[in-house]
């Protein structure tokens, strides 16, 4: 059972909002961006990145609803979540060989292994792990943090994740139990702004969940987003570069699904260092 988590949130002072040494600990009250659908009632769409969409479309066709919630810090309560409950873990993971992840050269060959060895010893149930996509924020620029409420699949998409990359073995693995987990780090932790929030799997509504068209030149994938419910949310205060935040993005069996968006965090010092941060999704079987 949880046990029951701090509600006082912890503000700075005045001199702390100017210490750049400051971390932001303790529940906080942030706006988080949600779903606001089409108002023509259109199928939900945007076009990622610098793509740009035909003439006459919008990057996007959805807006945003802002809404203040209370994110409660799991700073010292890790060991009260797991993937099969909350669809989430917090975990410690030793120094990665990959200090820069400056290129994929250097990254799929040493840190992608580096996470298949861990995520083997580290969730429960797994035979086999394969890494197959990554982000780094930002990059040259690219890529900010994400400030809207997301699942990076669907479940459709999730099988079709499968399918381009195990086609030979796609109908076999797709009998058994897959999961999709986003595995969360910062590269120059105790990260100070834009901390990662996410919701606790089992208090998140199916009915809350849009399925969102990602219009690639080459192809339309489908993510989610998120209509505001009563989901409870947390994020992990002055995660440091050790520290591995795995976020269950599908699970074919337990149904764990976990929405997650950066937020701005009002108690960050004035000119915080941008936080940086990379993400691998890893497919997940048995």
């Amino acid at each position: 059972m949880e046990a029951t988590m701090q509600t006082t949130a912890v503000q700075p002072n005045e001199e702390a909002a100017h210490d750049f040494t400051y971390i932001p600990r303790g529940p906080v009250t942030a706006e988080l961006k949600f779903y606001a659908p089409p108002a023509d009632g259109a199928k939900p769409f945007d076009y990622p990145g610098k793509i740009e969409p035909p003439e006459g479309l919008p990057k996007r066709n959805f807006g945003d609803a802002d809404i203040p919630m209370t994110i409660t810090d799991v700073r010292g309560r890790e060991s009260f979540f797991n993937l099969d409950d909350n669809g989430f873990c917090l975990l410690k993971s030793g120094s990665s060989a990959e200090v820069d992840f400056a290129s994929d050269e250097s990254i799929k060959p040493i840190y992608y292994p580096e996470l298949e060895k861990f995520l083997l010893q580290n969730v429960p149930g797994a035979e086999r792990v394969l890494p197959f996509d990554h982000t780094v924020r930002p990059l040259a620029g690219l890529r900010p943090p994400v400030l809207r409420v997301h699942i990076d699949q669907t479940p459709a998409a999730a099988a079709e994740r499968v399918c381009h990359v195990l086609p030979d073995e796609a109908k076999r693995l797709l009998k058994n139990r897959v999961r999709i987990i986003n595995v969360w780090r910062p590269l120059n932790g105790p990260v100070q702004c834009s901390p990662l929030a996410f919701a606790d799997s089992k208090t998140v509504v199916d009915e809350s969940l849009v399925a969102v068209e990602r219009r690639f030149p080459d192809r339309v994938v489908e993510t989610i987003s998120v209509k505001h419910a009563d989901e409870q949310w947390y994020y992990w205060s002055g995660m440091v570069n050790d520290e591995r935040l795995l976020l269950e993005c599908f699970d074919s069996e337990k149904g764990g699904r976990v929405p997650h968006s950066a937020f701005e965090d009002p108690r960050s010092p004035v000119g915080s260092r941008p936080r940086e941060s990379v993400e691998v999704r890893v497919l997940v079987f048995g």
